[in-house]
C-alpha cells in the first residue's frame, strides 16, 4: 500500500489531492499496480479526505493549551513504535504541526496495515497528511521527511 501512497504522493504533488477516486484508480492499475494494493490505499486516502476536511469539534485541537502534552495509548504506542513517535515529536518541537495535524498523522498511522508503522512509511503518511492539509513544509523539513539519515554525509 504505501508504495502506491508513495506513487500517488511524487505524481499528484501540485494537484487537489481529492482526485476523482475511479480516474485515480485507472491510473494505477494502468502503471502495474495490483487492485488489492490499490483498493487499501484508496480506503487510506478515502480517510485521509474524511480527517483532514472536517472541522476539529474538540476545542483542544483548534486553539491546545501551550503546555499540554500528548500521551499515547498503548495501541497507538504498538502502531507508532518509538521511532515514529520520536520524529513526530521532532516535528512537534520545530512547530510546523498543528495539533489537528498531528492528530491526523495519528488517525492515518492507525488506519495504516503493520505494527509498528516503519519510519519510511510513517514519512510517507506525514508527506500525505501536510499535502491534504494544504501545507508544505520548508526545505529543511522536507529534506528530513525524504532523505534517509544512512544516505546523509557528515561534512
Amino acid at each position: 500500500m504505501f508504495d502506491v501512497l508513495a506513487f500517488v504522493y511524487e505524481n499528484y504533488l501540485g494537484t487537489e489531492p481529492n482526485a476523482e477516486p475511479a480516474q485515480l484508480e485507472r491510473k494505477l492499475s494502468a502503471v502495474g499496480f495490483e487492485s488489492g494494493e490499490i483498493h487499501d490505499a484508496m480506503d487510506w486516502l478515502t480517510g485521509l479526505n474524511q480527517v483532514t476536511t472536517r472541522e476539529p469539534l474538540e476545542p483542544w485541537l483548534i486553539q491546545p493549551h501551550p503546555h499540554s502534552l500528548r500521551v499515547y495509548s498503548g495501541p497507538e504506542q504498538k502502531q507508532l513504535g518509538m521511532r515514529c513517535i520520536g520524529f513526530l515529536s521532532f516535528l512537534e518541537s520545530c512547530q510546523v504541526l498543528t495539533a489537528h495535524m498531528r492528530e491526523a498523522i495519528i488517525d492515518r498511522t492507525m488506519a495504516a496495515p503493520g505494527a509498528p508503522v516503519s519510519l519510511d512509511d510513517f514519512k510517507i503518511i506525514v508527506l500525505l497528511v501536510f499535502w491534504s492539509f494544504g501545507f508544505e513544509p520548508d526545505a529543511l523539513i522536507l529534506d528530513e521527511l525524504c532523505e534517509t539519515p544512512e544516505a546523509r554525509l557528515a561534512h
